[in-house]
């Protein structure tokens, strides 16, 4: 398995922790089983299509807990839960430019699953490195949407 680390000199890539992503199968059971145990609510729900999920997102202290449920059978979740069953899906690392941090992570030696940012939820970028280049986990890499006027 090939790992990636950055140089001890280099700046860290990821600048937080943007959330862990749990694939279900039902989401309305799961949400509301996360609602009661957590305390806390559903901030954000949204159908991605063309990455063939549902998701409900639970923010938890400045990240999130992404329910993912698959929109059928023969998406990645849907494959996913039928070989693994419910649970952890991936890691996902806010990054501040998510083409920039393909190029580095590639620089680096990671094994890439996209060759280029695509679009996400919460009007995020995203792209996703190989499990096999992050010690098994699928992570993701998240740019979110800058708000307000550009810093000078």
């Amino acid at each position: 398995m090939r790992r990636v680390s950055l140089p001890a000199s280099g700046v860290p890539l990821a600048t937080a922790i943007d959330h862990v992503a749990i694939a279900v199968s039902d989401l309305e059971a799961a949400i509301r089983d996360y609602e009661r145990a957590l305390g806390a609510r559903v901030a954000h729900r949204e159908t991605i299509a063309e990455q063939g999920v549902e998701e409900a997102m639970i923010e938890v202290a400045g990240s999130w807990i992404q329910l993912l449920a698959p929109l059928g059978p023969d998406t990645p979740v849907g494959k996913f839960l039928a070989k693994r069953g419910p649970g952890l899906h991936h890691v996902a690392l806010r990054v501040p430019d998510c083409a920039a941090a393909i190029a580095a992570m590639r620089a680096r030696g990671a094994r890439m699953v996209d060759d280029a940012p695509r679009r996400g939820s919460r009007g995020t970028r995203i792209a996703f490195v190989h499990p096999s280049s992050m010690g098994g986990v699928l992570t993701e890499l998240v740019e979110v949407p800058r708000v307000g006027p550009p810093r000078s």
